[in-house]
């Protein structure tokens, strides 16, 4: 952060995807029938299941693979593959909780001050691109952290990265580049 400006930022996770696999076959129609809060899409051949405390909305598909997005932390949502995990071994399923991994965090965040697009588009050319026809945001990707930022006029900005660690480290890579880019405050 500069010197000139003490504050600290707030990021707010919104959402952790993750994967997890069963290690075993699944049969949606039981899980269909005898589960509590499930959608049944077999024209895409899998189940939604939701769960309410975490809430966390998981797709199961037949071959045991489990993504589950919704949690608002990886504790969250490892705690909430667990205990869809052993939802599915209630329904008499032999479940084994293997290969858990958060694919995907998002975040967003408020600059305390609004940012000139046209300017930091310019700054950061080859990383950075603004199309104002196709998106209002200018996206900013940073490549060994596999983290996107998206950037709004209005000095909120949106993170997806791999993990919260990276999202953080995102932020605070890029709040410098937006500083430069504030649009004077008007009187």
């Amino acid at each position: 952060m500069d010197s000139s400006n003490d504050e600290a930022l707030d990021i707010i996770v919104t959402n952790v995807v993750a994967t997890f696999r069963t290690r075993c076959h699944l049969n949606l129609r039981t899980i269909a029938l005898e589960g509590t809060n499930v959608i049944y899409k077999p024209e895409v051949g899998k189940v939604l299941m939701k769960l309410r405390k975490p809430k966390i909305t998981a797709s199961i598909w037949s071959s045991g693979k489990i993504i589950c997005t919704g949690a608002t932390s990886e504790d969250e949502s490892k705690l909430g593959a667990r205990r869809l995990a052993r939802s599915l071994q209630k329904l008499g399923f032999k479940v084994r909780f293997s290969d858990y991994k958060v694919v995907n965090v998002l975040a967003v965040c408020s600059m305390p001050f609004a940012i000139h697009l046209i300017d930091f588009t310019k700054n950061n050319r080859p990383i950075a691109s603004y199309e104002p026809e196709l998106h209002p945001a200018a996206t900013y990707r940073i490549k060994n952290l596999k983290a996107t930022v998206q950037v709004f006029s209005t000095g909120s900005i949106t993170v997806t990265g791999p993990n919260v660690q990276n999202v953080a480290t995102a932020v605070e890579q890029v709040y410098p580049l937006l500083f430069e880019c504030q649009k004077p405050l008007c009187k």
